[in-house]
């Protein structure tokens, strides 16, 4: 099996300034933070790094820790990639509300779907990949159990000028929606799965990777058929094998036909282009 690389670039509202010693400089508009990045084991390459806010404390496995961050960060703040608008904030989660790797994927969905197409987004979160789809026309239902999330999510259509675009919003748990969907013999051109480690459904539904991704995975394929263009899934989970997750895609969607590709995602760094990898992907495709 050979396995892909794809690489997320820097744009104008965000970049990786500097990697190293454990620690990643990022830039989100004009605002940069510090974060703790794993598998940043290399040494950083500029010896003094100047930012608005650092997130200390916690460890990757357990998660916790806070930020600190100076009086000129905001609670909230707007960035854009191409047409699509989202809002930036510090959330305790460590990150800023979207996930920029994921990038790769937003291009790569975009050029698959037009008007007539239906996706879905499981686990959707702040909607930039559903933003991304509605943007082409498509209409797409947008799954998360978080009420904040989708909140957050249409207000970024809002701001993308997509109000009107055909977004139904789900506040659900992922399986026990999807399980409706395949009773209800729904199909979808597309569909992402971004699946956290662990979570909790709306009420009190408990979501576990290792146990529940095979399961996750087989209610996609019946969502998808032969007129179907693309299923999308990403891991963060840094214990879980590329190869894992292919060889389990290609037995969840044995028949389909189409095309499998498995591999790591990847941000460029600015400072002397290493790649920083963040997770492992599948992608199948018609």
């Amino acid at each position: 099996m050979k396995l892909d690389v794809l690489t997320a670039e820097p744009w104008a509202d965000y970049g990786l300034v500097d990697s190293g010693h454990g620690r990643k400089l990022e830039r989100y508009g004009p605002y940069r933070f510090i974060r703790p990045e794993p598998q940043a084991l290399w040494s950083p390459a500029l010896p003094d790094w100047q930012a608005n806010g650092e997130f200390v404390g916690g460890s990757e496995e357990d998660g916790g820790g806070r930020w600190n961050l100076d009086s000129t960060v905001p609670h909230a703040w707007p960035l854009a990639r191409g047409p699509l608008k989202f809002r930036a904030n510090n959330t305790p989660f460590r990150h800023l509300g979207f996930f920029p790797d994921m990038a790769v994927h937003w291009d790569w969905m975009a050029e698959r779907v037009g008007a007539g197409s239906e996706v879905l987004n499981v686990f959707g979160y702040t909607g930039v990949g559903t933003l991304a789809c509605a943007a082409t026309g498509a209409g797409v239902t947008h799954l998360d159990a978080s009420k904040k999330a989708v909140s957050a999510a249409v207000e970024n259509q809002r701001l993308s000028g997509l109000a009107d675009a055909p977004v139904r919003w789900v506040v659900d748990d992922a399986l026990k929606f999807m399980r409706r969907e395949v009773r209800r013999a729904r199909r979808y051109d597309g569909i992402i799965l971004d699946p956290p480690k662990y979570g909790r459904g709306p009420e009190g539904e408990v979501w576990e990777l290792y146990r529940d991704l095979p399961e996750l995975l087989a209610l996609a394929r019946s969502l998808l058929d032969e007129r179907s263009a693309f299923l999308v899934l990403t891991v963060y989970a840094i214990r879980m094998s590329a190869v894992a997750i292919a060889e389990l895609a290609g037995e969840a969607l044995a028949g389909l036909g189409g095309t499998i590709t498995a591999g790591e995602m990847t941000i460029h760094e600015e400072a002397r282009g290493r790649l920083l990898p963040t997770a492992i992907f599948v992608r199948w495709e018609r």
